[in-house]
């Protein structure tokens, strides 16, 4: 569906204050699915956390979405999507579809061959977005071995 205005993706820092209240929102969404189950976050404590690279979707200059990339392997050769997410009113326009396709280029400009990513059982949306854009299920990987909440899913970028 088309959105009828153009959507920006905006590199962003983590400190962000849109990428932020994204992430708090996201969070929000993922305890109402999951009440009694592990919610990943992205530790923004650690130093760690710019190595990655956080976008921001932009529609008519209202932040709509956000997406990472975290570097599982110290040449990025390896990088994991963390905390995409699309504001509930925006959906079902096509910026999730966008901003994937965005992330993905971003991955492959920073020397990226392969994506991976986890998510959640009770997450049909995700589960048919990325299966639509080529990613397959693979074995759990990280701090999500043994979730039985956890699918985990890759796709080979180049």
């Amino acid at each position: 569906m088309a959105t009828g205005a153009e959507v920006d993706f905006v590199v962003v820092d983590p400190e962000n204050r849109d990428l932020r209240t994204l992430i708090e929102h996201l969070d929000i969404e993922l305890k109402s699915r999951y009440p009694h189950e592990t919610i990943y976050v992205v530790d923004f404590s650690d130093p760690k956390v710019r190595e990655m690279i956080f976008v921001v979707a932009y529609l008519e200059d209202k932040p709509v979405g956000c997406g990472g990339l975290r570097p599982l392997a110290p040449d990025h050769a390896i990088m994991e999507l963390k905390r995409f997410y699309v504001d509930p009113g925006t959906r079902k326009r096509g910026i999730a579809d966008k901003m994937l396709l965005s992330l993905e280029q971003k991955a492959i400009a920073a020397g990226c061959g392969e994506i991976r990513l986890e998510t959640g059982i009770k997450q049909p949306e995700a589960i048919a977005l990325y299966e639509k854009h080529g990613y397959r299920p693979i074995a759990l990987f990280g701090p999500y071995i043994g979730d039985p909440d956890s699918l985990c899913y890759g796709k080979m970028l180049i």
